[in-house]
């Protein structure tokens, strides 16, 4: 998930406070000087100079200090995270069994990612006209439903249909609850908020699978109900643990401290830029190609058992979960900035080790090298979303999100095309090459972290 940068108002190019009855200025840089709003009820207390590094505090209670909202949110996306773990094993056998070819079962499982993609833009204006908290409730509800009946489809069309629901469900889930999470906490809570709501997604990640194999082996439908099942644990906790906030925007004309960023404007700043930039090669390069092709170079290249993909997934997993510990807290104190540019460039040294002769030592260095820098990426574009937007602009959080998707879609097909073609190396290669140009991107961005007087 996102992360972003740094220090104090004065970095942003604005040393007096905003007005909350003036326009909003706009720094050199072309980021808004906004903060949360004065009776937001995140209302961060002073930094002292004495306190812990961010190394040392990073083991602390994760949850300490945070909005309530932040839990909650995290407690979700294990559920969910969990129980998409245990159905996706599942989809494309499942759909197989209806005699179809493998590319029709693959475009099952596309098809719900397309979905996520094209409906993310209405996803966000609703987000904005009702609030976060029913359009959450909703999306997952309606993933839900899909999931249970997909377990009880009758032939190929029917499965394809409902998992093309469930991604229109899904879009509403994670656009609404990084709108919340973001608008819920202040800058400088935003980097140990994203690295907790990350968290609860990979600890669901890695609990799912393993079960979800498990239960496929004994029914191809079973899990499908399953998922059903953590998806209402997961709707029942967000609608009863979560505020009200934001549930009515529509009334008079909010304050301009408050008012919708739109796409426009995001797209003029260097720093939603920079955020886009680095959510979209994150997502190529560890959800797309890291899932897609790596299994493939193990057995084929490095003439392994498909376990040693495994051990891989799992060095680059725990490197994830170190960078998350100490991500968070260091985006909240160094900012954002540095973070992008390290997260970026340790993951494209990682991919880029790849493309050297393969050995099954250089294969698991990459892999941990790969994992650090993916973690780092996982708190600061998103910390760096909440910052440019101050609390404003589902449709924003959508653009967001889509540039993730994208590239989740594009990096597997491109990546896939040229193994095919050219060979590992050049899939890997462009891979890198995608990182380096985030990485460029975050470097020509502002420090945005705005941090309490004194600090």
């Amino acid at each position: 998930m996102p992360r972003i940068h740094r220090r104090s108002a004065e970095s942003i190019g604005h040393a007096d406070p905003v007005n909350p009855n003036e326009a909003e200025p706009v720094a050199e840089s072309g980021l808004p000087a906004v903060g949360p709003p004065a009776d937001s009820a995140v209302v961060p207390g002073p930094v002292s100079r004495s306190a812990p590094t961010p190394l040392a505090s990073s083991f602390r209670h994760p949850l300490q200090g945070l909005p309530r909202e932040v839990g909650v949110l995290a407690a979700v996306a294990f559920c969910v995270a969990v129980g998409f773990g245990i159905v996706a094993p599942a989809v494309p056998v499942f759909a197989r069994s209806f005699g179809v070819s493998r590319t029709a079962a693959a475009a099952v499982v596309s098809t719900f990612a397309l979905l996520r993609l094209v409906s993310a833009p209405a996803v966000g204006a609703l987000v904005n006209r009702i609030g976060e908290r029913i359009v959450l409730g909703t999306g997952i509800a309606i993933v839900a439903v899909s999931s249970a009946l997909a377990g009880l489809s009758g032939d190929y069309v029917q499965l394809l249909g409902l998992r093309a629901a469930g991604g229109v469900g899904s879009a509403m889930f994670s656009v609404s609850a990084s709108s919340l999470l973001l608008s819920a906490t202040s800058s400088a809570q935003r980097g140990r908020a994203m690295g907790t709501m990350s968290g609860g997604f990979l600890l669901g990640g890695i609990a799912g699978p393993g079960l979800g194999g498990f239960v496929t082996g004994w029914s191809l439908r079973a899990p499908f109900f399953l998922y059903a099942g953590t998806l209402a644990v997961a709707g029942a906790v967000g609608l009863t643990m979560l505020p009200r906030r934001g549930a009515a925007r529509t009334g008079s004309p909010a304050p301009d401290r408050t008012a919708v960023l739109t796409v426009r404007q995001a797209i003029r700043l260097p720093a939603f830029r920079a955020a886009a930039a680095t959510n979209l090669a994150d997502s190529w390069a560890a959800l797309g190609v890291r899932a897609a092709i790596i299994p493939l170079l193990v057995v084929e290249v490095l003439h392994r058992s498909p376990v040693w993909t495994g051990i891989g997934f799992t060095i680059f997993t725990l490197a994830n979960i170190v960078t998350l510990l100490i991500g968070g807290r260091l985006a909240d104190s160094r900012g954002r900035r540095p973070l992008l540019l390290v997260g970026c460039l340790g993951s494209c040294a990682g991919v880029a080790l790849l493309t050297l002769p393969a050995t099954l030592p250089s294969f698991l260095i990459a892999m941990a090298i790969f994992g650090l820098g993916s973690g780092l990426l996982d708190v600061a574009p998103g910390a760096m979303l909440g910052d440019v937007l101050g609390g404003r602009g589902g449709t924003v959080v959508a653009t967001y999100q889509m540039a993730g998707d994208l590239g989740s879609l594009l990096g597997p097909l491109i990546a896939g095309l040229l193994a095919d073609q050219v060979g590992f190396e050049a899939s890997f290669g462009v891979t890198a090459a995608v990182l380096l140009i985030a990485a460029v991107a975050a470097s020509r961005a502002p420090e945005t972290l705005q941090r309490s007087p004194g600090s």
